[in-house]
């Protein structure tokens, strides 16, 4: 199971968190993230363990407690839904197709006009923002 890390010092290493997380099991990996653009940590990383009930022993324990100087935050990592990568696009990963408005018939049918619409007068203050 993939745990998420966070609140890390800037001196965290992969290591440290790979000592700290192998009091409760076996783990598979563990990395601090990273910024390409500084080359300093970013505050968080992930340690994944072989057994979920190692984890949520881990989580338990871990988690609101003091490493290396912070309150570290540990919790169950969210998946990746695009299996690599960032997801850039926001929300919740799920992205549905574009299919345009039609009526039964599959003609596009545009919004109707609002009827009854009249925009307010402008204002003194409506010139002042800008």
């Amino acid at each position: 199971m993939n745990l998420f890390v966070g609140n890390l010092n800037p001196e965290t290493t992969a290591a440290g968190l790979r000592k700290l997380f192998s009091e409760f099991g076996e783990i598979v990996s563990s990395k601090v993230i990273i910024d390409n653009a500084t080359g300093m940590s970013r505050g968080f990383g992930f340690v994944e363990m072989a057994d979920k009930f190692h984890s949520y022993d881990a989580i338990d324990n871990l988690d609101a407690t003091f490493f290396e100087g912070n309150v570290i935050s540990v919790k169950e990592a969210k998946g990746n839904t695009k299996g690599g990568g960032a997801n850039k696009g926001g929300g919740s990963g799920f992205k549905r197709p574009f299919k345009p408005r039609t009526s039964g018939d599959g003609n596009f049918s545009p919004r109707p006009p609002r009827e009854n619409y009249t925009p307010r007068p402008r204002r003194e203050d409506d010139f002042n923002k800008l």
